[in-house]
């Protein structure tokens, strides 16, 4: 799936925000980017498939697709950067309105 150029100019933003707080290697920077582009595609195509869902159906939809997100961030941040990682969710989580689990 091609991603839109908002969703490329959204994952740019992202990737320069952690690389910033969490001190990202430049390897590291790339497999964020990768990672960070494999979830965009799936909301893309959860969007796509799915136009009448609600913001909380696909939410719930999200939480399915967060854990192998987490997944892939694990196998290569440190324990430092995966806490400040964690602490970077939990406070988008919240500033979206979603339940922190």
């Amino acid at each position: 799936m091609q991603l839109s150029p908002e969703a490329v100019t959204a994952i740019k933003g992202e990737l320069a925000h952690f690389a910033s707080d969490l001190n990202l290697s430049d390897d590291q920077k790339d497999r964020l980017k990768g990672a960070l582009e494999h979830a965009r595609e799936k909301f893309e195509m959860i969007k796509t498939n799915n136009p009448n869902l609600s913001m909380a159906d696909i939410a719930a939809k999200l939480k399915e697709a967060r854990g192998p997100l987490r997944q892939r961030v694990e196998s290569f941040l440190t324990a430092d950067q995966l806490a400040k990682w964690d602490a970077e969710v939990a406070k988008a989580k919240s500033f979206l309105g979603f339940p922190i689990h």
